[in-house]
């Protein structure tokens, strides 16, 4: 079911008239404290001493456990011998948004996972650190090693300017190409900027990290430009020699509760990009009884926001078990050591409310049947409430392009765009990429689509198909 939105509701701040939401709970200090850099970066030394652990394999597993295929061992061999500036090449030439992924990306399940010394000692390099360290020295630096190819007489539209669009945008620009982007928001960087944990990405690092993309030039950003309002893709296959698409998951899946429409039910992702483009967090209302109700990246990056806002209690509840939560073991982990209490194995039933407002949930315990399938147990208990943030995950949205004749032939394929192996749409001259195509929600991925899509565009435009 899609997220509708209610009529009573006023949008994503949970001001309402309960009395267990207010703002400024917690001091100044206790703000500036909890939204900190989640994980600090390594120093100097400990860079040095981190790297020297590496083994340097040949033919190395965790280059294969990349999805942008960084060379690791390289890099980390650049650090080892104190060359960090080609340490920091080495990265950003794979993927241009180094520096997010080593800070957003899961490692713990993609190339430190496949460390070899995960398997001999349970101890993997922290090879996302070390990234961190590389690419921060870089940027701290002022350095700006990309510059444009011979101009190609080229242009190319791309709408979205998340990971996958700007991605896409900087390898173009790279290859002589110039490119227009089309971006719905007010500011760049899709889910960099409006959907990660602000301690994740503190200090402005989203934007810093668009600077330093932008800075080689070739590309233009037009923002508040939606795709099927503003813009259609059909003018666009006319004005530009090819198109990219990188316009993820706009939907989300509302609750199909009754009581969904209540004061205080909320979209986790709307919350979650008002309190990135808060300037005061102090002024942010958050509930005293939280229950976030999901199960991956966005349900736990909201239910530790809302503790370290100053709710006393914020449950998760997902309806199946830890294993098959999305998010990884140590996001559930991390979220538990901040006191989040998550409950597995149960589906919301009804939420009951007062003067419009929520004031409980109810929960039925869920359980495999011998076939595979969810099912109740009729064993129900209720939680009090004022906040109820839903994150059970998001949608392709059909109609932007869905009253776009050039789009007719668009081939949607399981609730995504459909591409082939270059990112090539049923259209010849469009193509795509991120979580549109995939709806796997990995920056780290948005990226490759984006690079292997540009790198396909360019050989269409040179003729090369």
């Amino acid at each position: 079911m899609t997220q509708q939105t209610d009529p009573t509701d006023n949008g994503p701040n949970p001001t309402q008239t309960a009395p267990d939401i207010t703002a400024g709970r917690l001091g100044t200090a206790d703000y500036a404290a909890n939204f900190d850099d989640a994980k600090p970066p390594l120093g100097h030394r400990r860079a040095l001493v981190e790297a020297a652990r590496c083994h340097f394999c040949y033919d190395a597993p965790c280059i294969e456990a990349c999805p942008t295929a960084i060379d690791i061992p390289a890099f980390i061999a650049k650090i080892a011998s104190d060359n960090l500036k080609g340490s920091a090449l080495e990265i950003l030439n794979a993927n241009i948004f180094g520096g997010m992924c080593a800070r957003v990306c899961p490692t713990e399940i993609l190339c430190e996972q496949a460390c070899v010394r995960t398997a001999q000692d349970g101890k993997p390099v922290k090879i996302g650190l070390l990234q961190r360290h590389a690419t921060d020295w870089l940027f701290d630096a002022g350095i700006r090693p990309f510059e444009r190819a011979p101009a190609s007489g080229k242009t190319v539209a791309i709408v979205g300017a998340g990971p996958a669009g700007l991605s896409c945008a900087h390898r173009l620009a790279m290859l002589g190409h110039n490119v227009v982007v089309y971006e719905a928001r007010e500011k760049s960087g899709g889910l960099n900027e409006y959907g990660i944990a602000a301690y994740k990405v503190p200090d402005g690092f989203a934007q810093r990290e668009l600077d330093f993309i932008l800075s080689i030039g070739g590309i233009e950003i037009r923002h508040n430009q939606r795709l099927g309002h503003d813009v259609t893709l059909t003018k666009l296959r006319h004005q530009y020699d090819a198109v990219f698409l990188g316009i993820g998951l706009a939907g989300g899946r509302g609750l199909d509760t009754q009581g969904n429409g209540l004061g205080g039910v909320h979209a986790a992702v709307d919350y979650i990009a008002e309190l990135r483009q808060s300037k005061d967090l102090a002024k942010l209302p958050v509930g005293r009884n939280v229950v976030v109700i999901g199960g991956g990246n966005t349900a736990i990056d909201i239910a530790i926001q809302s503790k370290r806002l100053g709710a006393e209690i914020v449950t998760l509840v997902y309806r199946r078990g830890a294993e098959q939560m999305s998010a990884t073991g140590h996001e559930q982990e991390f979220a538990q050591v901040n006191g989040v209490t998550i409950i597995h194995w149960a589906q919301p039933a009804a939420i009951a409310g007062k003067d419009g407002h929520v004031r409980s949930i109810s929960f039925e315990r869920t359980t495999l049947t011998p076939d595979g399938r969810l099912d109740g147990t009729g064993e129900h208990f209720a939680l009090p409430v004022d906040v109820v943030f839903t994150a059970i995950g998001q949608l392709f949205m059909t109609e932007p392009i869905a009253a776009d004749d050039a789009a007719s032939s668009l081939v949607i394929r399981d609730g995504a765009i459909a591409v082939d192996d270059e990112r090539q749409t049923s259209l010849p001259d469009v193509f795509a990429g991120g979580d549109c195509i995939s709806g796997v929600d990995l920056t780290v991925q948005a990226v490759e689509d984006g690079k292997q899509a540009a790198i396909a565009i360019d050989r269409r435009l040179r003729g090369q198909v």
